[in-house]
């Protein structure tokens, strides 16, 4: 058995007191034995305007966000997988939502760059929100080999996408991290129907880390980060604020669930052309 967790937060503007909440939140799963972690989407800043995401981007390898990830993995000789930060784009006005992930000791192992960007209204909570105006698409996914299974990397909005959970299934994913920042509204609506579902359909367990509170910005997130495993039952939850979800997994028995209830195997793409 591994054990995992996956952290939530109520970021704010403050780049520093962030980063200070996720030590406080990584040093308690490590002291609950979790070797892999997961931090929610945005970890280390929910600016007061979406622009502000822009002046602390960071180019790979060198910036003090990057520096505070590496080291904390090393520190608790832990794989974390850092939420989402901000990172250098082709466009001077945009970054990407790069999901960067290290190893025990603190070595860059993989990058994922959300691929799905959140352009919505949502007229129920009044919300509009246009990621594409700062956030540069990626375009290649996220599978790499750890010691807690292969692991896929999705990012918030691209829960909405089964296709790439799919496609990552096909790269061999037995485990998946999505750190998010969820709306209040889109959060009651389908957040864990949503995780659940990601989790049945690939027969995979998911570490779902997100934001969860009232943000300096007016903006509330939805929180319930939760940790579910390939037959779809909830191993641990958190409903707001601060805190995270610890729980044990085999990514064995996701393999021997592949094999005795193949669906994957079942799939057949019908494509009907006049």
């Amino acid at each position: 058995m591994k054990r995992i967790a996956a952290i939530q937060m109520a970021s704010g503007p403050n780049v520093q007191a962030n980063l200070l909440e996720a030590e406080r939140l990584i040093a308690r799963a490590a002291q609950q034995k979790a070797g892999l972690v997961v931090l929610p989407e945005n970890f280390a800043l929910m600016g007061a305007a979406e622009e502000d995401k822009v002046h602390i981007r960071e180019s790979e390898g060198n910036g003090p966000i990057q520096d505070f990830l590496a080291a904390q993995a090393k520190r608790h000789r832990l794989w974390l997988v850092g939420g989402t930060i901000p990172m250098v784009a082709s466009s001077p006005e945009r970054v990407r939502a790069s999901c960067l992930v290290y190893d025990d000791d603190g070595v860059l192992r993989a990058r994922y760059d959300k691929m799905h960007l959140f352009d919505v209204h949502l007229d129920e909570g009044r919300e509009t929100y246009f990621e594409s105006q700062t956030i540069e698409a990626g375009n290649q996914l996220g599978v790499i080999d750890t010691p807690y299974g292969r692991l896929g990397l999705a990012v918030c909005y691209d829960l909405r996408f089964p296709e790439m959970f799919r496609n990552m299934v096909a790269q061999g994913m037995e485990v998946c991290a999505v750190p998010s920042a969820f709306t209040a509204v889109t959060g009651r609506a389908h957040w864990r129907v949503l995780v659940r579902a990601r989790a049945i359909e690939n027969l995979c367990y998911v570490v779902a880390a997100g934001q969860g509170g009232f943000h300096r910005n007016g903006r509330e997130t939805y929180g319930h980060s939760l940790i579910v495993d390939p037959w779809g039952v909830v191993l641990d939850k958190i409903k707001q604020g601060p805190g995270l979800v610890v729980a044990d997994i085999d990514p064995a028995r996701a393999r021997k669930l592949r094999r005795s209830f193949p669906v994957i195997d079942h799939m057949r793409l019908v494509c009907n052309v006049a």
